[in-house]
């Protein structure tokens, strides 16, 4: 089968340098919202070893084949979707080596019948390896978006992440701060169980933009176990207008010629 070449005008790699900062979590809802704008956009699940996008975005099922051989991409709340967690059974483990992740990865950007997209999200795993990688050097990216949470552990990992896209020549779009404070829903007193702000922080020194703070709470948490993403389960809540004020950044961020973004980091590299 001939492979064909994913059509996006935009490709958008949501990173984190560690696991369990909600890296998923942004990119569902991040996805979905850019849905709500009118685009076309597709949401590629490139984490291997652990594929949550399926039951975040409540939907399973097997790709089917279109006449061409290519495999038809499953849809749900708007958003074209692909996930080796559509074609592996149950709890068994994909138990793979680096080679066979990165082929896995160029088939999902070459072998789908994504169709004309304006934006295809890729959530990445957490870390610098083979997927990452073969991301970077398979498809052009319009750039990385980085997740973390506010302690230092955590933006330490994802300054590593920030760092590898900037070698390989990949624009940043953002930080993200997720799980940055808690506000109690009985009492109203918000609690900095992470510490708070050090993702802002860092953005200004490493002089990229920061895309806003997420809280921790349990209605973004169910959302994601239940399949329903917070966007879509309360669309008019706080939390979804935080996503859209967050996607109204990352599109500004995406409207700046992606040349001098590249120039700009190549010159903070050099610094």
């Amino acid at each position: 089968m001939e492979a064909q070449q994913p059509i996006s005008q935009h490709v958008l790699a949501i990173a984190s340098g560690k696991g369990g900062v909600g890296k998923s979590t942004i990119a569902v809802n991040l996805a979905i919202t850019l849905a709500h704008t009118g685009a076309s956009v597709g949401l590629l699940d490139a984490d291997i070893h652990g594929p949550n996008i399926p039951r975040m975005m409540g939907i399973r099922g097997q790709p089917q084949r279109g006449p061409d051989g290519s495999m038809l991409p499953l849809e749900q709340y708007g958003v074209k979707l692909m996930s080796v967690g559509f074609l592996a059974t149950g709890s068994k483990p994909v138990i793979w080596r680096g080679p066979l992740i990165g082929k896995l990865i160029k088939q999902f950007l070459t072998q789908v019948a994504w169709g004309p997209l304006d934006y295809l999200v890729v959530d990445l795993p957490p870390g610098t390896g083979d997927a990452q990688l073969t991301l970077c050097q398979s498809v052009p990216l319009t750039g990385g978006i980085i997740v973390s949470t506010p302690q230092d552990v955590a933006l330490e990992d994802a300054l590593r992440g920030l760092e590898m896209f900037r070698t390989m020549q990949v624009p940043i779009l953002g930080l993200v701060e997720n799980m940055s404070y808690f506000l109690c829903p009985h009492c109203n007193v918000r609690t900095d169980i992470f510490d708070h702000g050090g993702a802002q922080r860092a953005a200004a020194e490493y002089q990229v933009p920061f895309l806003g703070a997420m809280p921790l709470d349990p209605r973004i948490r169910h959302g994601g176990d239940c399949g329903q993403p917070i966007v879509v389960a309360e669309p008019e809540s706080a939390h979804a207008a935080s996503f859209r004020a967050m996607v109204t950044q990352l599109l500004a961020q995406i409207a700046i010629d992606p040349t001098a973004q590249r120039t700009r980091a190549l010159v903070i590299d050099q610094a």
